[in-house]
């Protein structure tokens, strides 16, 4: 068995029984946001200690916040910066002054990496988590309905999925509502369930936040948790691990490359068919 995938509920498996799946975008499919949390720490911690070094436990207690809220809306991370720093400077600003701030300065750290993919002096796979198209591949080729939900904003997620390569596979891209604070994870789930009728168990949510790894759980989903090192877009990160254990993950993989291993899980058989993807 590959170490790099592992089964943790192993009397509850999907067997064969998958019409859909949900797959966040931003660390389980994508790499280009990576070290997202070097942009956000330092930004709030500017603006929870503007006229001071920061101290530990506020550096921690920022940490802590950060890690634990990976996955959900920028704009949720944003409104506990806004409570925090009224709560520590008495200056109160809007959620969305925070956010727009944030998102200009992420922007502006992964702007070459777009650039260079839109003109091709890189290519997707560069910057694709291992395995990841291959994988979307051959779900997409066994009939599954593929749906792309993340808490990134929609034009960004939208564009960002083609510079990869990856948008064709999926039935619907959603990404954060532009000036709403809806969760586009809740939202697909809800569709699914209420529109198209799916149940719990014709359904796979696989992500490495534990916001749609719950989400799932709660909609008696199976999820695949994905514990990717988003730097080297192979092998296992050890933190994402213990969170996705902590959220109920069924099943954890580092990335995609032991598609024989997930797909025994799965419980898919035969050959998938050639789809238009990359």
């Amino acid at each position: 068995m590959n170490t790099e995938f592992e089964i943790v509920n192993k009397e509850n498996t999907p067997a064969g029984a998958i019409r859909a799946a949900v797959f966040d975008f931003d660390g389980t499919i994508s790499s280009l946001r990576c070290g997202w949390e070097k942009i956000m720490g330092p930004m709030m911690l500017e603006f929870l200690s503007p006229h001071r070094e920061p101290s530990d436990a506020l550096r921690l207690e920022t940490e802590r916040y950060i890690d634990e809220s990976t996955g959900i809306q920028t704009i949720y991370q944003m409104q506990w910066l806004a409570d925090k720093a009224q709560e520590l400077t008495g200056i109160r600003r809007d959620p969305w002054y925070y956010k727009e701030e944030y998102v200009r300065r992420l922007a502006e750290s992964i702007a070459f990496k777009k650039s260079s993919l839109a003109g091709g002096e890189a290519q997707p796979s560069e910057y694709l988590i291992a395995g990841s198209a291959a994988f979307l591949e051959e779900l997409a080729g066994r009939g599954i309905e593929l749906f792309l939900a993340s808490g990134t904003d929609h034009a960004d997620v939208l564009y960002e999925a083609e510079l990869l390569g990856v948008k064709d596979y999926f039935t619907q891209i959603c990404g954060a509502p532009e000036h709403r604070a809806d969760c586009s994870k809740e939202a697909v789930l809800n569709m699914l369930f209420d529109e198209k009728k799916f149940g719990g168990s014709e359904l796979l949510v696989v992500g490495d936040g534990k916001v749609e790894i719950a989400l799932g759980q709660q909609r008696g989903a199976f999820t695949l948790g994905a514990a990717t090192d988003e730097e080297k877009r192979k092998g296992i990160n050890p933190v994402k691990r213990a969170r996705l254990m902590k959220a109920g993950a069924h099943a954890i993989t580092g990335d995609f490359t032991c598609m024989d291993e997930i797909r025994l899980w799965l419980g898919i058989k035969g050959q998938a068919k050639r789809t238009a993807g990359v």
